[in-house]
């Protein structure tokens, strides 16, 4: 087994996804590569010493020695408000990764894909996207993204026009556009069984969002009788940011 270590990186670009959300393009020399839906571990050390990380997905497939994270600012967070906020290219930073084998899509897999997203948790699920797109994969993808508002839609221009193959539901659970034909709540069956794949196409499914919305999403996929161990779930809660 591979050993991780750390890495130091440099922030080459970014760009503002949301109001609270940003996307890093960080150079990394020696990267080895990643599969889509793995993360990274991110470490920051001050001057005096004092050192703190987090761990984040990746968004974007392997590209060389780039490799690009979306990071949400949490309120009052340690790590994530420098990384939105005030790192600058050039600034530099500690990566340790690839992490995560289960979580991920593979590109020869056939299967129809379902993805489930729950506000950041877009993040990985736009990896397996993008690397879709990367490879001309024909595996056809269904995503339903639920948030709270269209202001919270990360990656807006590009899933505005999805390419053929890839069909996408916006859920919002506080505020829905004017004239949106779902009132604005919690996912819920009729959600899954609407837009999502009926059980018998035997879809790949992956969730990805808080502890409450995942646990919630796979309970109501086993209702519709996808099989569990075709239920693949990437959760995150309070981490002090």
């Amino acid at each position: 087994m591979r050993r991780l270590t750390w890495r130091p990186v440099t922030l080459a670009g970014s760009r503002e996804e949301t109001a609270t959300a940003r996307t890093l393009l960080f150079d990394v020399p020696g990267w080895p590569g990643h599969l889509p839906g793995q993360h990274v571990d991110v470490r920051l050390t001050a001057e005096d010493g004092y050192s703190t990380q987090r761990s984040y997905s990746i968004a974007a497939p392997a590209d060389g020695d780039r490799v690009e994270l979306t990071v949400e600012e949490v309120p009052d967070g340690e790590v994530s408000p420098y990384l939105t906020r005030v790192m600058e290219p050039g600034d530099q930073a500690e990566f340790r990764g690839p992490v995560g084998g289960w979580f991920v899509w593979r590109p020869e897999s056939a299967a129809p894909v379902l993805l489930v997203a729950g506000g950041s948790g877009i993040v990985p699920l736009m990896a397996m996207i993008r690397e879709r797109r990367r490879v001309s994969s024909r595996a056809p993808f269904r995503l339903l993204y639920s948030l709270r508002d269209p202001g919270h839609r990360y990656y807006a221009d590009e899933l505005h026009f999805p390419e053929p193959g890839l069909d996408v539901t916006y859920l919002y659970t506080r505020n829905s556009p004017p004239g949106w034909p779902r009132k604005a709540g919690r996912l819920v069956l009729d959600d899954l069984a609407e837009s999502g794949w009926p059980a018998d196409f035997e879809p790949d499914v992956y969730v990805c969002g808080p502890t409450g919305f995942v646990e919630a999403a796979a309970d109501l996929l086993l209702a519709l009788g996808h099989a569990p161990d075709r239920i693949k779930t990437e959760r995150f809660g309070p981490s002090g940011g």
